[in-house]
């Protein structure tokens, strides 16, 4: 089996033991699914990067000193949960955490493909998506990262439960009470979702 092949705890072993092109091969593997979850949290590309790399930073000095690393087969959910830590620390002193993104923005309607849309009704969408960040941000945090992990980060319902330390069906469950009170507060404001 070639190496890019392994799975993670197989590669992390490897690198403990001196194999540095094993962090490389885990570092190409997941790098997509953390950046994207960092951006996410921080809406910022720079912030990102320096985020991204102490990171990696810190999964080294962990690995290299082991110290604190019981993987189980969960390497993905272990850097994130890494990477959730560094982005509490950088956003304490702000008291907040940006819910937006300045560009590149994953939007709720991306899936629409008619660019024939008025001006009239791309205001309309833009409003709703901010209405809906909104009451996703009000959100229980349990909730809030669940649907965040779910449709900004395109996470599957197992990675998310492996990044929370929750089973899955908990993990369903808060989806489903975040799926309710999304719509209660829908149709309590009046919010019209176009379809």
């Amino acid at each position: 089996m070639a190496k890019s092949q392994l799975p993670d705890a197989l590669l992390v072993d490897k690198y403990i033991a001196g194999d540095e092109n094993a962090l490389a091969i885990l570092v190409n593997r997941h790098q997509s699914k953390i950046y994207g979850y960092i951006y996410s949290k921080v809406s910022d590309r720079d912030v990102t990067e320096d985020i991204f790399q102490e990171t990696f930073f810190k999964v080294i000095h962990t690995l290299k000193t082991k110290k604190y690393y019981n993987e189980e087969g969960k390497f993905l959910s272990w850097v994130l949960r890494i990477a959730s830590n560094l982005i509490i620390d950088k956003f304490r002193n702000d008291k907040k955490m940006p819910l937006n993104r300045d560009t590149d923005e994953v939007s709720v309607f991306s899936k629409i493909t008619d660019n024939a849309l008025n001006v009239e009704t791309k205001m309309i969408k833009n409003q709703v998506e901010i209405d809906l960040k909104n009451i996703i941000e009000e959100l229980p945090h349990d909730q809030k990262e669940v649907v965040m992990m779910r449709y900004y980060l395109d996470m599957s319902f197992k990675e998310i439960s492996d990044f929370t330390g929750v089973s899955v069906n908990t993990t369903l469950g808060r989806m489903r009470y975040a799926m309710t009170n999304l719509r209660k507060v829908i149709e309590k404001n009046k919010i019209y979702l176009p379809s």
